[in-house]
């Protein structure tokens, strides 16, 4: 009779394990890191909300898609910069002066506060911050996902910069080995805020160095800059730059601003960079209405880009999804920049991009 019951406990226990086994989706938060898992694809993304709600892995058949220059977790936070999927707010990239323009007003920055840096401010002063709080994480049905919510108007010096209350919610969601970046803006003031974030993710691949890779940008027009690397008003075709739709990466060196992006059917654009066999292409949705394009040469050789070459290891390419231009803000201002968009008071703004890889 003994034996008989510890049978049938036996099989009780395998009958309620197997669901979970079959899962193939999961969501679990361990101390500061959250991972999302699809089994089936065997991809792994891993997420930091309290650096900067950054996504610092996304490792396909255990090859990470995403740069990572840093031995250690613990390097990563104490300099974790160039890493990963950062967000860039409230502004992307460069503005041409310690100010910016909205609704007609000049706003100028308090530069004592330390959290605007330059002569031209670049990327906005969210990068890093600890502030994100986790809201929601699920692993039901089709994906895996994480919510996490940055509340802007509660730090004072951060609505000292940016006088516009809002929040933002960013998902990350893991469906069938792609990753979709998803951002909710809610303004909260009294006045249209306008929308110039963006992402800087830095993408590798894994099966051969950068300049064997080729790549295909899906814009019509770049944006001319200036010395600072700032947009002067004036565009050309892309193809002035990429005289083929697909080019390789070693002859370049890219610091680049597209804008008149190729979409389908789906208002979507996409950029694509080719390895050996790995391929990754990076979906934007319409409302991000620009895109950045970094890939420093090696050697600092190659066309495009303008300025001083960055210094680092540079086995890496961003594609950069943003809701406006460089200097939006203030272009909009002067009248040389037509796509700037904005939220009315009490109204949101949404917008995702999708890490698509394939190949591994």
């Amino acid at each position: 009779m003994n034996a008989l019951r510890l049978i049938s406990f036996v099989a009780l226990a395998l009958t309620l394990a197997a669901p979970a086994a079959a899962q193939r989706y999961a969501a679990v938060q361990d101390g500061e890191i959250v991972r999302l898992t699809d089994k089936t694809t065997d991809t792994v993304v891993s997420i930091m909300p309290s650096v900067g709600n950054i996504a610092f892995e996304m490792r396909v058949k255990g090859h990470n898609v995403l740069r990572f220059p840093h031995s250690t977790l613990a390097e990563f936070k104490a300099r974790p910069g160039a890493t990963g999927v950062p967000f860039m707010g409230p502004w992307a990239n460069r503005l041409d002066e310690q100010a910016f323009y909205a609704n007609g007003t000049r706003y100028a920055f308090d530069m004592s506060l330390g959290n605007v840096r330059g002569e031209i401010p670049i990327h906005g002063f969210l990068t890093t911050t600890d502030q994100w709080r986790v809201v929601k994480i699920d692993a039901a049905g089709t994906s895996a996902s994480v919510t996490s919510r940055l509340e802007f108007f509660t730090q004072p010096s951060w609505m000292k910069q940016w006088p516009f209350a809002h929040t933002i919610e960013m998902t990350y969601r893991l469906s069938n080995g792609e990753l979709e970046v998803a951002t909710t803006l809610t303004n909260l003031s009294a006045e249209p805020m306008p929308v110039a974030m963006g992402f800087h993710p830095y993408f590798q691949l894994t099966d051969s160095p950068r300049d064997e890779w080729t790549i295909s940008v899906g814009a019509r027009t770049r944006w001319k800059l200036d010395a600072n690397k700032v947009p002067t008003g004036e565009t050309e075709p892309i193809e002035q730059l990429f005289p083929s739709p697909r080019v390789g990466l070693r002859a370049y060196s890219l610091d680049e601003v597209f804008g008149d992006l190729v979409r389908d059917a789906q208002g979507r654009a996409t950029m694509t960079v080719w390895g050996k066999s790995q391929r990754l292409d990076v979906v934007i949705g319409p409302r991000y209405r620009s895109v950045v394009v970094w890939a420093p040469h090696p050697s600092g050789a190659g066309r495009g880009g303008q300025g001083p070459s960055p210094p680092a290891e540079r086995n890496f390419i961003c594609f950069e999804p943003m809701a406006g231009i460089s200097n939006a803000l203030n272009m909009a201002h002067k009248g040389t920049y037509k796509e700037l968009q904005s939220i009315e008071p009490g109204a949101t703004w949404q917008e995702s991009f999708w890490i698509r890889p394939s190949g591994f």
